[in-house]
């Protein structure tokens, strides 16, 4: 059982320290008032004191356990290539999750209706702004929110199957799974750069409608004087149907290539592609 030394380290600290402790060895469920007062050392009304409840202690070890990982995030270069900060704030978030399963599980699958941790609403607006920074370099080819929403998601979702298959043993026949999923959701989301020699069809051009309508919305962000606040709106209204009539368009002609492609691969061939 957890136990933290009790003559020289504050209550506070210590309380923090027993419930860290206990939440990795023992998950959500053995972080409880009596196993972390007996850890730390203290009375239950000390934990209250400190922290409100025993929601309020998990939200600090929370905060603190994902610190480091929001910190590296963050500090990724801004002149870094945004894909490239795509690809590596994905592996990040993987990496995280393996290394910190039971504080990845409290973050993530915690039922808190309608609430969440305010850690991963920073991580949220972190990546936000990685993908806004896409949009702004025409990269992107669907809007900043939905593409957002499926990178966090899909994410999130091969993080819990790595941290599952690694409590029971079997991380080794996943291999590839993180990588293979990443580039499939970003070939989704990204339109080619303008350097890939990528031979387009129609629809589907590096320099499509819907790419051009997603930097644009995203460049007015930081405001269009000429325009009226009502004129914003409405351009924007107008510019969300043009990329998702245009992505459309696009996603139905990749399809239809895939589907005839596939008909004369060869077995086993193909692999993750990047855009």
């Amino acid at each position: 059982m957890a136990t933290v030394e009790t003559t020289t380290i504050q209550p506070r600290e210590r309380i923090l320290g027993a419930a860290t402790a206990l939440l990795a060895e023992g998950g959500r469920d053995a972080v409880s008032t009596r196993a972390v007062s007996a850890a730390a050392g203290v009375q239950a009304q000390t934990i209250y004191r400190h922290f409100g409840d025993m929601q309020g202690l998990l939200d600090e070890v929370a905060r603190r356990g994902y610190a480091s990982y929001l910190a590296a995030k963050q500090a990724q270069g801004e002149d870094d290539d945004p894909v490239t900060r795509l690809r590596n704030g994905w592996d990040m978030h993987v990496a995280f999750g393996l290394a910190n399963p039971a504080l990845y599980r409290l973050l993530y699958t915690e039922p808190r209706p309608g609430q969440q941790f305010a850690v991963t609403g920073d991580a949220q607006q972190v990546l936000l702004a990685i993908v806004e920074r896409v949009a702004r370099a025409g990269r992107l080819r669907t809007g900043v929110e939905p593409a957002a929403a499926m990178i966090h998601s899909a994410g999130m979702g091969v993080t819990l199957t790595l941290i599952a298959a690694q409590a029971d043993g079997r991380l080794s026949h996943y291999e590839g799974l993180s990588e293979n999923v990443r580039e499939a959701v970003l070939d989704s989301v990204l339109a080619p750069a303008p350097d890939d020699h990528v031979v387009a069809r129609p629809g589907t051009g590096s320099h499509s409608a819907a790419v051009h309508a997603v930097a644009l919305k995203s460049l007015m962000r930081d405001g269009v004087r000429s325009l009226t606040s009502g004129e914003r709106t409405l351009l924007g209204e107008w510019l969300d149907r043009v990329a998702a009539e245009d992505s459309a368009v696009a996603g139905t002609a990749t399809a239809g290539s895939a589907g005839s492609e596939a008909g004369t691969a060869e077995p086993g061939a193909g692999s993750a592609r990047r855009p």
